[in-house]
């Protein structure tokens, strides 16, 4: 029993917060319950379609029209020169993004103990909106992994020369495994999560994710196809943890013809209330 609000039992607390997350979990994996989910279903399954068909159209084209023209482009592997881009891709490692997501959510867990009433709301509103992000990061990330070993594909210039049509199948070695980059669907999963979530944050998202994708090409780890490819890979599964939150009333509301709208969250000034809470002694 807390001996005063807003603070927890010793005893009661590592209890706590295992029930918590548990029963975080279970919200995500429980049944779909919106009245709209199917209309939002063929929504997201028609917009999937087009951009899958457009990209893949334009990740065919760039393979015969322009991935051996543009890495014969770039400057070659090892420049002094590159250090600045050789820092600024590894915002785009999955495993960075992933665990800093991760601490977070570990902190809201350690968190929500110390808090009742309107603050304990705000901080689960918040920690469902980071779940998300976790998720729409973590999905296509593995999708990606399984598909770069099962394509096999050539990285620039292994081989000793510029060919993108360079494959060894099911070989799940890191010289074959081009295709699709793993830091751009990071990047493009990222910054779709975030952006549908928090749409202020849209532009400078996408500029986040056009830069990481830009880095591994002038780094010579990819081909523009496989950049493409990696963008559609986080695009579309983002888009669908987005469905899977949204059917489920969590985060997002569905409108009558399925557009997927994210619901309000808590202002910055209630944000830092909660935070100022948690940590207070």
């Amino acid at each position: 029993m807390a001996s005063r609000e807003g603070a927890v039992a010793p005893h009661s607390y590592p209890f706590e917060v295992i029930s918590l997350v548990w029963h975080s979990l279970l919200r995500i994996v429980r049944r779909p319950s919106h009245s709209r989910r199917a209309e939002a279903s063929r929504h997201w399954a028609r917009r999937s379609l087009l951009l899958t068909a457009i990209l893949a159209a334009a990740i065919v084209a760039l393979m015969y029209v322009l991935d051996a023209f543009e890495i014969g482009l770039m400057p070659p592997r090892g420049t002094a020169g590159l250090w600045p881009v050789r820092i600024l891709t590894d915002f785009g490692k999955s495993t960075y993004v992933l665990w800093t997501l991760a601490a977070i959510l570990i902190a809201f867990a350690l968190m929500l103990p110390r808090l009742r009433g309107v603050r304990r709301s705000v901080l689960i509103g918040l920690g469902t909106r980071v779940q998300f992000v976790f998720l729409a990061v973590l999905l296509p990330v593995l999708a990606g992994e399984v598909i770069k070993g099962m394509i096999g594909r050539g990285r620039p210039f292994v081989g000793g020369v510029a060919d993108p049509f360079n494959f060894s199948l099911f070989s799940w070695k890191e010289a074959y495994s081009s295709f699709p980059s793993g830091h751009a669907t990071t990047a493009f999963a990222l910054a779709f999560a975030v952006s549908v979530v928090w749409p202020r944050a849209r532009t400078a998202m996408i500029v986040y994710a056009l830069l990481i994708a830009g880095s591994r090409l002038v780094l010579l780890a990819h081909h523009p196809s496989d950049v493409v490819a990696g963008a559609l890979m986080g695009v579309i599964g983002a888009m669908a943890v987005r469905y899977w939150f949204a059917a489920r009333r969590l985060a997002f509301s569905i409108r009558r013809d399925g557009h997927i709208d994210p619901l309000p969250g808590a202002s910055w000034d209630q944000l830092k209330k909660v935070a100022g809470k948690a940590i207070a002694p």
